[in-house]
This record gives structure tokens, sequence and C-alpha cells, in this order.
């Protein structure tokens, strides 16, 4: 078992990071486009802050699962 500040570490290197960032991307696009999409395509401007969280909670997520793997990494 890896500790929790070599986790921490090794889950905001650049690495991790740019992982999390491409599924939070992804993720985040197809959760909008569900969730938003009728309202933008009608003309309307998306809910700011909305559009945030949809974006931030896979980001999390995502950061959250490389945390968890390298903490319980040999």
């Amino acid at each position: 078992m890896t500790s929790p500040s070599e986790a921490l570490r090794r889950t905001v290197a650049w690495r991790s990071v740019r992982r999390s960032l491409a599924v939070a991307l992804l993720i985040g696009t197809v959760l909008n486009t569900i969730n938003q999409g009728p309202e933008i395509l009608t003309g309307h401007w998306p809910i700011w802050w909305k559009l945030l969280l949809t974006y931030s909670v896979p980001f999390c997520v995502a950061s959250y699962g490389s945390y968890a793997a390298f903490r319980t990494s040999a």
C-alpha cells in the first residue's frame, strides 16, 4: 500500500490530472448535451453553474478513482 501523501502526490501529477480532464471533457459534454441540449438548441444560454458542475463532477470522480488506485497499489 502506498501512503496517503504519496497517493495524493501522484494524483495531482500532470499525467493523472490530464487523464481526469479528458474524462471530464468527454463525460461532461455528453451530460451537458443531455441536460441542457434542448435549451441550447432553441438559442438559450445554458445555466452557467450547472455547466460548471457537470464538468467538475466527472473530474472529481476520475481524480478520486486515481487516488484510490494509487493508494491500494504496491
